[in-house]
């Protein structure tokens, strides 16, 4: 008795994109079967930073943020920039 063979799905390997219409050329095809394991978290910050703080919070507060800004993979001072941001964009 033979035993049902398994079709495997390939999946497809993100190819390396020199230009605006090979992104376009790739963007339009049929992309169900990209494999997206092989993407990473990418974090953009545009503008530019002119001003700085500099304020005392106790140590216990600041290993909580360190440690939250740790598990998300960012370093902590970028956490605090994007918790200021979210505090004051947050709707009322």
């Amino acid at each position: 008795m033979k035993k049902p063979i398994k079709k495997q799905l390939l999946k497809t390997k993100m190819p390396r994109l020199r230009t605006d219409r090979q992104a376009e050329a790739f963007l339009a095809q049929d992309l169900s079967n990209l494999d997206f394991s092989q993407f990473k978290p990418a974090h953009f910050e545009f503008e530019k930073k002119e001003e700085q703080i500099n304020m005392r919070v106790p140590k216990p507060l600041l290993a909580a943020v360190k440690a939250r800004a740790k598990a998300r993979g960012t370093p902590y001072t970028r956490f605090i920039r994007e918790t200021l941001e979210q505090a004051v964009t947050a709707s009322k």
